[in-house]
């Protein structure tokens, strides 16, 4: 059985009056990419900031490795087994080389540990050419691969991605779902796909969830989901009729 490494348990958010978000219950397994999916405003990147404890749910519990995450303290321990990578890369002013260290410093590392690991995961991402370039000079797909190694140089236990590939030319996406399929398989690391992008969640999630107006409408297998959905707006959304 999948080792599970995250669970949401009868989660709500809302904002003000408003619910956005309501999940009665949701794994997240080592080694397996799951694929969020959903129309615009269906609760997705509100699960992914729960899921990353930069938010805290309404009422509900998630849990990590079985344990609530409100019994971890510091709750920095347990957000630092976490990396997040979003739509657009957020970079600093120095080298690729010091983006990709940023977070093992922050963790304390130093010398040749950082060195060691940061030019593995540049290497990794083919990036090691431009390890002394300026981050702020290169290209879209150049700077969200080095926010992907600057996320998997940490060797995270879930690594969660907020429409990751969406403004990308078909070359770079094809190369970032390459990476992807990769980091799920070297550490076990869980994956978090938040994705509009019905073929891209065909091509890449184990496990898919469709949101729908802050509900989980079905999830399961990516497989069965999208061979035979059981509910008729799944159906709709991934043979591409709008939703709303």
């Amino acid at each position: 059985m999948s080792d599970v490494v995250l669970m949401m348990d009868n989660i709500s958010k809302n904002y003000g009056p408003r619910e956005v978000l309501r999940v009665e219950r949701l794994s997240f397994a080592a080694g397996r990419i799951h694929g969020v999916m959903g129309p615009s405003g269906a609760g997705k990147s509100t699960m992914l900031r729960l899921l990353n404890l930069l938010e805290q749910p309404t009422t509900g519990r998630i849990f990590y490795r079985g344990q609530d995450v409100h019994a971890y303290r510091p709750r920095l321990q347990l957000q630092r087994r976490m990396a997040m990578v979003f739509q657009k890369p957020v970079l600093f002013d120095g080298t690729v080389f010091d983006n990709v260290a940023y977070g093992l410093r922050v963790r304390g590392m130093r010398g040749p540990d950082v060195s060691g690991r940061v030019v593995d995961a540049l290497r990794w991402m083919g990036l090691e050419p431009l390890r002394r370039a300026r981050a702020l000079t290169l290209s879209g797909g150049e700077a969200q691969r080095v926010a992907l190694a600057r996320a998997l140089v940490l060797e995270p236990d879930v690594l969660l991605l907020d429409e990751p590939t969406t403004n990308l030319d078909p070359n770079n996406v094809a190369l970032l779902e390459k990476l992807i399929r990769e980091a799920s398989g070297r550490n076990g690391t869980a994956v978090i796909l938040v994705t509009h992008n019905v073929f891209q969640a065909k091509r890449l999630a184990d496990q898919v969830i469709f949101l729908y107006e802050g509900r989980v409408v079905e999830e399961g297998p990516a497989a069965e989901m999208f061979r035979a959905p059981k509910d008729e707006r799944t159906r709709a959304f991934v043979h591409g009729e709008m939703i709303y």
